[in-house]
């Protein structure tokens, strides 16, 4: 098994290794070891079988729950099924990191390729540890010590309707809930710092007032954002793409309508080697 970087600061495409058979704990270790360093690993001409796909991902965390808002695949509920074309428009087209309006977000991810666009679709992934690196020093000290509130976000527009009294979306809320997260943290493997916000998830920064706290956050997305800070993958037919979920945010591009994109994704709950 082979590690080629895709970028100085995140990613890396991965050789020598078939996901349909049984990963022994020391290919298993490996992969982790690398998904550690690289942020998010790619793995191409895999064709993964749903059963295959399940028990990769056992090897690395507690499978999630299936997911509130999407659908899951037929005879296979650990896998959630993201099927968008014409007539069902992607809303993954903004930059997230999974659930952080949680306490306990997931952790990691796996995703592999159905159906795909002839062009188009790619998905860009940014290191939330590169930006917090690349903080001018005295904003770096001043973000350190804040903490900031995440909630549904972009979901909202799954319960709020103009015909609607936002009784839906009150419900929601009650839910799916918020959560307060640190603007800094640290990394339980690495012991790397990143920075721990979102455009998708996250709305007000702890004790400032709104309008401040929109002009902070707003600075904050925007440097996080920087093309230095991200990969871009293309996706090939049989494409398999792991990621931590702890210090990346993801964007998948909506370009390719109106072709379809199917993907497989499952999602992990917690880090089995990691104590945090």
């Amino acid at each position: 098994m082979r590690f080629e970087m895709s970028t100085p600061v995140i990613g890396a495409e991965v050789t020598g290794i078939d996901l349909n058979a049984s990963l022994s704990p020391e290919l298993a270790d490996e992969i982790h070891a690398a998904l550690v360093e690289y942020n998010v690993l790619f793995f191409r001409d895999q064709h993964l079988e749903p059963i295959s796909q399940i028990d990769m991902a056992r090897q690395f965390g507690e499978i999630e729950r299936p997911h509130p808002l999407y659908p899951t695949l037929d005879g296979h509920p650990e896998i959630v099924k993201l099927h968008h074309g014409p007539h069902n428009a992607p809303d993954t087209d903004g930059w997230h990191t999974d659930l952080s309006f949680r306490a306990r977000p997931p952790f990691a991810s796996v995703l592999a390729g159905q159906v795909l666009p002839p062009c188009g679709g790619d998905t860009l992934w940014l290191s939330l540890s590169a930006a917090y690196d690349s903080l001018p020093t005295g904003l770096r000290s001043e973000v350190e010590q804040l903490q900031a509130v995440h909630d549904l976000g972009d979901f909202r527009n799954n319960f709020a309707t103009a015909d609607d009294d936002g009784e839906a979306l009150a419900q929601a809320h009650q839910r799916f809930g918020s959560a307060v997260h640190p603007i800094v943290r640290t990394h339980p493997v690495s012991g790397r710092k990143f920075l721990y916000v979102n455009e998708g998830f996250t709305q007000h920064v702890v004790g400032w007032r709104a309008a401040d706290s929109r002009r902070l956050l707003n600075l904050l997305f925007r440097h996080i954002e920087q093309p230095e800070h991200q990969v871009r993958f293309r996706w090939s037919p049989g494409a398999v793409a792991m990621w931590d979920n702890r210090c990346t945010s993801h964007y998948a591009l909506s370009d390719y309508l109106p072709h379809e994109r199917v993907m497989h994704r499952i999602t992990l709950v917690d880090d089995r080697r990691s104590q945090d």
